[in-house]
């Protein structure tokens, strides 16, 4: 079974780091960026790392193969499957549709999905948003489940908790989110992402199925054996994406230049005006304290509002083959991201548990 791990384990580790103020400033350095990584990767692996300083790119540069039987390198504009970095997307959308007026996060589900059990009708779309709806999980990423039947599936479940009584990370609950956007926009998830966010944000290598990407431009994933394990969309899919137990909450491809463009956007107002990203990033949930750190949840994101490198954001996205983060040390305006299509190998590496020595060690050779 292909799942997507949450983010509180690597993410304490990270949040610990910057309590302990363990991110200096040093000037910006393409060169150390490249010397720390030749360094510290294993050899083996594939994958991009993109570092960013106050709005300009220092360091976008593959390591490794994204397709080793084709021998094709991994590089800038390579295609990687960015998992649970999804849901930063969709609560995107979800609060680009509050700015149009047409829902607010305060509402209730059965606005949007129409009569709901009694002990759903109270779950609101921040709680979605926070993991706090009492959702669980149900079914595979790859069951050929329909959008309908997701919605009656997340309906029928049993709640594991009151709404809003607790934290408890819910990839469904995303996909509701992901129904709800198409139910208020009145168009596919997919293209609601790539006209009212990607496009504005100068993403045209983002999304499901609309970039049409050619089997080239697209990491191969391997398992921890080494085995092809194929491109994602060789996977089970619909002829529009994912299913839905992935979509929504997982499962979009994104290049590592348009994850910056995305940065880029997050930093200026041409997608979220600023009540919104300051929505998206407050931290609404406290969800635990991990070597001292106090971290929360946001809408899509994880959050440190306090630290001696200042405000950090950031979410990981893993499955059993490849992992990813995306950091964005706010306060000093240097932003991290970098993924594998090679996470584990037997006896020799483990790139999820290198994480937070790989994230926080390229934001201290790229300055601020």
């Amino acid at each position: 079974m292909n799942r997507r791990r949450h983010v509180l384990t690597t993410f304490a580790a990270m949040a610990a780091l910057a309590v302990a103020g363990a991110v200096p400033a040093r000037a910006a350095s393409d060169a150390g960026i490249r010397e720390f990584l030749d360094a510290t990767l294993p050899e083996g692996p594939g994958g991009t790392v993109v570092a960013v300083r106050d709005g300009r790119l220092v360091h976008c540069g593959g390591f490794g193969l994204a397709d080793r039987e084709a021998g094709i390198p991994a590089g800038c504009d390579t295609a990687y499957d960015v998992m649970s970095m999804t849901k930063q997307f969709t609560a995107a959308a979800v609060l680009k549709l509050e700015m149009e007026g047409r829902l607010r996060v305060t509402d209730v589900v059965g606005r949007y999905l129409g009569p709901v059990p009694a002990d759903k009708s109270g779950i609101t779309l921040h709680q979605l948003l926070t993991h706090t709806s009492g959702l669980d999980d149900i079914g595979d990423d790859y069951d050929p489940v329909s959008r309908d039947a997701m919605v009656k599936g997340a309906l029928a479940s049993r709640l594991l908790f009151a709404p809003g009584e607790r934290f408890h990370y819910s990839n469904l609950g995303y996909s509701v989110l992901a129904a709800i956007v198409e139910e208020v926009s009145g168009l596919p998830f997919e293209r609601y992402l790539a006209t009212r966010l990607f496009a504005p944000a100068g993403m045209t290598r983002t999304g499901y199925v609309l970039p049409r990407w050619r089997p080239g431009e697209v990491a191969v994933e391997y398992d921890e054996h080494g085995a092809r394990q194929g491109r994602p969309y060789e996977h089970p899919w619909a002829e529009d994406g994912p299913y839905w137990y992935l979509r929504g909450n997982g499962g979009l491809l994104s290049t590592p230049r348009d994850m910056y463009r995305w940065h880029r956007a997050l930093e200026g107002d041409r997608v979220l005006s600023p009540a919104a990203k300051r929505a998206l990033f407050a931290p609404h949930v406290h969800v635990g304290v991990r070597n001292g750190a106090e971290f929360y949840y946001g809408y899509g994101w994880g959050v440190v509002p306090r630290s001696e490198a200042g405000p950090l954001v950031e979410h990981d996205g893993g499955d059993d083959w490849s992992f990813g983060e995306f950091a964005r040390f706010t306060g000093r305006r240097v932003m991290v991201f970098w993924i594998t299509n090679h996470a584990y190998q037997d006896g020799r590496w483990n790139l999820e548990a290198l994480n937070w020595r790989l994230t926080t060690g390229v934001a201290d050779r790229t300055g601020g």
